[in-house]
């Protein structure tokens, strides 16, 4: 009996919303009609689907490579403080890396994030190991712009804490995502590079896929390009994000998503990803 009158009431309700609709509807045709201005015989405006930015669209790509090898998405803020950003990742005030970021300094003693590798800290305080997890984003530097230079861009930074790990478990997680993403074989390089979070760390470098090697504007006619700074987390990092460096180890990389999107399209010049116009972001319109 309960079942039966719920189908009843149901029924009424739906029926009420429907004729509801069906008055605002005629409603709204005849407030059209009465509209001395209004020509029912012109055409129908043209409908447009709108695109996806190509940043969204590698970002949305990485972030499927990566929840399927079973890392978490995560989201952290582009406003950051000083010690987030530079002293929790072993950049000191005195530590010549600083000069290396130039940074957008707030009234209140914050910063526009310089990189996304805040996000290894805020991770480590924020989840227990072992775990393994990606943060994409944008980033800020104040620095002059060139075809691949600009003032706001994008990164993915990626880190996974273990017991055991070594450089082989960071390199082959690199290929995967490559190849993923390009969908295309690509010439790659590993070749030792400083930075002050890691320990050893790495350059892996991408054939550029603008000029294939020959040399361009956008690989300053070297035929390389610099896409992903990686390497095993620095115990001075793992000590700040609270966990013991004889205990757990990681890696970690920073990847250069505006320069993945890049080198994807074949894109020139790096502006054209910040520039707004309709008329480039149109040209990755799905369908």
């Amino acid at each position: 009996q309960v079942g039966q009158k719920a189908n009843e009431v149901r029924s009424a309700v739906r029926q009420k919303i429907d004729d509801r609709r069906a008055e605002l509807e005629a409603q709204e045709i005849q407030k059209l009609l009465n509209d001395p201005h209004f020509d029912a015989t012109l055409p129908a405006l043209e409908t447009r689907a709108g695109s996806l930015h190509p940043v969204t669209l590698i970002t949305e790509h990485i972030e499927d490579v990566f929840r399927a090898m079973g890392f978490y998405l995560l989201d952290y803020p582009e406003v950051e403080t000083e010690e987030n950003n530079f002293e929790g990742l072993n950049i000191p005030a005195t530590h010549p890396a600083r000069d290396m970021q130039d940074t957008f300094w707030l009234n209140d003693g914050n910063l526009l994030r310089t990189h996304t590798s805040p996000g290894q800290v805020r991770a480590m305080a924020e989840y227990k190991p072992p775990f393994r997890a990606i943060f994409p984003g944008r980033v800020f530097r104040y620095e002059s712009t060139d075809a691949s230079h600009e003032h706001t861009f994008h990164q993915v930074e990626g880190l996974m804490i273990e017991k055991e790990i070594s450089v082989a478990n960071l390199i082959a997680s690199m290929k995967t995502l490559i190849s993923e993403v390009l969908e295309r074989d690509v010439t790659i390089r590993l070749r030792p590079g400083y930075f002050p979070f890691v320990e050893p760390g790495f350059e892996l470098d991408i054939q550029c896929q603008v000029c294939h090697g020959n040399g361009c504007s956008v690989c300053k006619k070297s035929g390389w390009l610099e896409l992903l700074p990686c390497g095993l987390v620095h115990p001075n990092v793992l000590r700040f994000g609270g966990l013991d460096p004889e205990v757990w180890s990681g890696w970690a990389f920073g990847l250069g998503l505006s320069r993945l999107v890049m080198m994807k399209y074949q894109i020139e010049d790096i502006r054209h990803l910040m520039a707004g116009d309709i008329r480039f972001i149109s040209q990755f319109r799905k369908g």
